[in-house]
């Protein structure tokens, strides 16, 4: 994409209501833009990540044997009278009526449907176990919508809900989740610590929040240090015994402020003691019979019995996960993305676009990237040149190559790396090899 032919609405100053650095930033990068509290518009580069982050979130799913759908944002109240949900959630829930009086609701989560959905089409244990998703815009009236995205009303999320034939399945779908989990995280760059949680409003007994270490994180957390650098887990097989992966992240301490043991957490040695304050990017939830025992959601089992089945929810921000990933990856100057999300993976910047020489190399570098599938970032436009390096260290792009008169007399363009600042300077089909083999 060229620089001139984008829209690219950065901002020089911060806006006033802007508190944090993950909100400061997405306004004035040109990410987003609020159109009501806690509802905002994905301008371009803004919707590029988030879509990259949606589909790495897509892909481990998938790896783990989930099940993509899609269903409304809008959904009937009696799904939710049945589950006995409708009344006790709360103001959080915007309720409308349609033209004809029946009442709708704008969805904060959905249980509710996808047990409509499973019990109306699974009869017998032959097609269980089964684990659904989808990705979608969610609802939930905070009383206080604050630090941009990362506590909005409108949201992007992932949700996915199993179902198994007894508990010992439904604990499996559950690890698979788990695991799912920590993979996504790692994927973006993030350390993601899995803590006991409370259930909150979508009930069950067996609850984990994955947290990631930001000052400016809602949450006060405590943990074990050694949970931070934990090594990810490769090559798994979801269809094998996930407990070692399970037991290795539970068997140390940690919690949220709300599970809390501060008896527990006073025995981890002194130099092994976190406590820290977090942002939750997950929420996975085993709830057994919750919503299948209201909502009449049976199969029948190897025995022929009619037994109701087991189930669990599993969520993830994807929205909320691009603040996450700015408060844990930004400096003074701006973002600095990883190379997994980040919208363009160059920055390619024309020093002088009234030169020839520098314009004709520039034009050739970006036409090669281009054809071997590097995403590039050009500014062809004649700002000065102090203005685009502040633009590009501010949208954050991993790399930058910058290209003058100057370095072209000696065959040379600057090549820098955004996250440590090196900077190196090759010709040009050198600095075109170093990112066309690595594409």
């Amino acid at each position: 994409m060229r620089v001139s032919r984008s829209f690219l609405p950065t901002l020089r100053e911060t806006p006033a209501e802007a508190q944090i650095v993950s909100h400061r930033y997405m306004l004035r990068a040109g990410l987003v833009r609020q159109q009501a509290a806690g509802i905002y518009s994905w301008l371009p580069l803004g919707h590029r990540v988030l879509r990259k982050i949606e589909q790495i979130v897509r892909e481990e799913q998938d790896r783990a044997g989930a099940i993509e759908l899609l269903m409304p944002t809008l959904q009937a109240a009696d799904l939710w009278r049945e589950s006995g949900r409708y009344d006790a959630y709360g103001k959080e829930m915007l309720r409308i009526k349609d033209r004809h009086e029946r009442d709708l609701l704008y969805g904060p989560t959905n249980e509710e449907m996808i047990t409509e959905i499973f019990r109306s089409a699974v009869r017998s244990y032959k097609d269980m176990p089964r684990i659904l998703y989808h990705i979608q815009w969610k609802f939930r009236d905070e009383i206080r919508p604050r630090f941009g995205v990362m506590r909005g009303r409108e949201f992007l999320m992932k949700d996915s809900y199993s179902f198994d034939l007894d508990a010992a399945g439904a604990r499996h779908s559950y690890n698979k989740m788990f695991v799912a989990y920590l993979r996504t995280f790692a994927r973006m760059g993030l350390k993601a610590v899995p803590m006991k949680a409370d259930t909150g409003p979508i009930g069950g007994d067996l609850s984990h929040e994955f947290i990631v270490l930001a000052d400016t994180g809602e949450s006060q957390v405590y943990c074990h240090k050694d949970l931070v650098d934990m090594a990810v887990p490769e090559n798994v097989d979801f269809d094998g015994d996930l407990e070692p992966y399970i037991k290795q992240r539970t068997s140390l301490y940690a919690a949220t402020d709300e599970k809390h043991d501060a008896e527990a957490f006073a025995k981890i040695p002194a130099d092994k003691q976190l406590a820290a304050r977090g942002i939750e990017v997950g929420h996975i939830f085993y709830f057994g019979t919750k919503y299948s025992k209201p909502m009449n959601a049976k199969v029948t089992n190897q025995s022929g019995e009619d037994v109701l089945v087991e189930m669990g929810s599993y969520g993830i921000g994807v929205s909320r996960l691009m603040g996450a990933i700015i408060e844990a990856s930004h400096d003074d100057a701006g973002i600095i993305w990883p190379e997994s999300v980040a919208p363009y993976r160059v920055g390619l910047i024309s020093l002088k676009a009234d030169d020839p020489k520098t314009r004709q190399v520039c034009e050739d570098l970006y036409q090669k990237l281009s054809a071997a599938g590097v995403e590039v970032l050009y500014d062809d436009t004649d700002e000065r040149a102090g203005a685009k390096f502040s633009t590009f260290d501010l949208i954050g792009l991993p790399w930058q190559v910058l290209v003058g008169p100057r370095g072209l007399a000696n065959n040379q363009v600057e090549i820098k790396n955004r996250k440590t600042g090196e900077r190196q300077h090759l010709a040009p089909e050198a600095a075109l090899n170093l990112f066309t083999r690595r594409a």
